[in-house]
């Protein structure tokens, strides 16, 4: 069996799986051997169902032989962030408190999954709470990037980014809340796609130790995938209703607007407020101009009209808020200390302190500029299809384990950044509902690769998959990385 087979699109395993050239339970064995040869260096896929994998995939086989129907990803072998709960495997959260921690039944989406015929056999790396730009944790240690061992492959979901990028898996569910689908897509040069604010069930999601109360705001549930084609069959799967009494109804999204020849097209591929670095900027310029000599008007100059600022004002904090469930009652109080007493020259860390522990009238108050956002961009979306953006202001960065989100800082261009500069044009878009498709666009002069945000309206998501499929036709997609390539 080919190195080489890990590597392929999930549909054309799919393929291969339907007309019995390959069976699943050789396909699987065919991904763990390839974790056996690189899972060291990775550190990706951090906790194994093996057996219980093998015998799903003997099930399907049997079926398959026995001409059974069969779902959409049957026999597909594919892996789950560890953010998500897994009935009878270890589901973490990252986190100390969870290291032991076995569910007794399936996050929504793993349902799914398993419903569609697929073999979830591994979890997937992350950082404590899936609050950080880093796939790094306590108890599994930090995932490396395949373009460069010394880099990480982004955050939250990044342990899904290098698994994907690696050909370790063959699809991943991954979550988002101010980027977590979408930079590590960008930073191991997968595709991934951050659906429309609650499209997908997000029960089952680990955000804090008695997970489960509720749908976390902002935060969604979406795939990964090394084309776009398998983000949208994986899509398809993760939008099935919910089995929970509560959700009865099945919500049909709109198919894209046109042809993605025939979209209007706004580029917002770089700004003063939040400039990218100039690797990024050259490989999305390039992009912009190979999608203009393509024949399609793209305009650079239509803006919403949003203030940019409002991504720190009040994107950000809502985005903290959302995440605060996740912190101990002593370090909630400490924060609340931060707050009253100014005990911090930090005013970075004092914003995040406030927006962690904000009141509730306060939080209406944010949540009612949002709203008031949102209309804008439904209007901005009355004359436009897509709009281009960066991911990120940078391409994958060396490990930076010391600190946090908000008192690290990075290197740009010879210049100094903070940290929280990388999560801003995803939360842009994020804080305000919208679908955002990331596909990757080239690679950098040192070989890393860069991916383009491709935004719709709210509901949009087949609308901005639509185009994502174009551009990746026209600019390659997905490379794989030297490390991947098994000797």
């Amino acid at each position: 069996m080919s190195e080489e087979l890990g590597l392929l699109p999930a549909n054309e395993l799919l393929t291969l799986l339907a007309s019995k050239t390959i069976s699943s339970v050789e396909l699987l064995e065919h991904l763990l051997s390839r974790n056996d040869a690189l899972g060291l260096q990775l550190n990706a896929i951090i906790t194994f169902d093996t057996d219980n994998a093998l015998a799903t995939a003997r099930a399907i086989d049997n079926a398959r032989a026995n001409g059974e129907s069969l779902g959409k990803l049957a026999g597909l072998p594919m892996t789950v962030k560890d953010a998500l709960a897994v009935k009878g495997v270890r589901s973490t959260g990252g986190a100390v408190e969870l290291k032991n921690h076995v569910p007794i039944k399936d996050a929504d989406v793993v349902s799914n999954v398993r419903n569609a015929g697929a073999v979830v056999f591994g979890k997937t790396n992350l950082p404590l709470w899936s609050g950080d730009i880093q796939a790094t944790n306590e108890i599994f240690g930090t995932t490396n990037n395949p373009w460069d061992l010394s880099r990480g492959p982004g955050g939250s979901s990044g342990g899904a980014s290098a698994a994907l990028a690696a050909g370790l898996t063959a699809l991943e569910i991954g979550t988002d809340i101010g980027g977590s689908i979408r930079l590590p897509a960008h930073f191991a040069g997968v595709c991934g796609h951050k659906p429309s604010y609650g499209v997908v069930s997000q029960r089952g999601y680990i955000d804090h130790v008695s997970y489960g109360h509720g749908d976390a705001d902002v935060n969604v549930v979406g795939p990964l995938a090394r084309c776009v084609d398998d983000l949208e069959l994986l899509f398809d799967v993760l939008i099935e209703p919910s089995t929970r009494p509560d959700q009865p109804m099945r919500l049909t999204l709109p198919v894209p607007r046109s042809d993605a020849r025939k979209m209007r097209v706004a580029a917002w591929i770089n700004d003063e407020n939040c400039p990218t670095s100039i690797g990024v900027a050259e490989v999305l310029e390039a992009a912009v101009s190979a999608i203009r000599a393509d024949g399609i008007s793209v305009d650079e100059t239509a803006r919403p009209d949003v203030k940019f600022e409002d991504v720190h004002t009040v994107g950000l904090p809502l985005i903290s808020a959302a995440t605060s469930p996740g912190r101990t009652d002593e370090e909630f109080e400490a924060l609340q200390e931060i707050v009253k007493n100014k005990s911090s020259e930090d005013p970075t860390l004092v914003m995040r302190a406030s927006a962690s522990t904000v009141a509730h009238r306060d939080w209406l108050l944010l949540a009612e500029t949002r709203d008031k956002n949102r209309r804008k961009w439904w209007n901005f979306f009355q004359s436009w299809d897509v709009l281009l953006a960066p991911v990120s202001i940078t391409a994958a960065f060396p490990h930076q384990i010391e600190g946090n989100l908000y008192t690290r800082t990075l290197d740009v261009d010879g210049g100094e950044r903070p940290y929280a500069d990388l999560i801003v044009w995803t939360s842009q878009f994020g804080y305000v509902y919208l679908p955002s498709t990331v596909v990757p666009v080239g690679k950098t002069k040192e070989g890393l690769p860069i991916g383009i945000q491709v935004v719709g309206p709210y509901l949009g998501d087949r609308t901005t998959i639509e185009f994502a499929k174009y551009i990746e036709q026209l600019l390659g997609g997905y490379k794989v990385p030297p490390l991947a390539r098994i000797k």
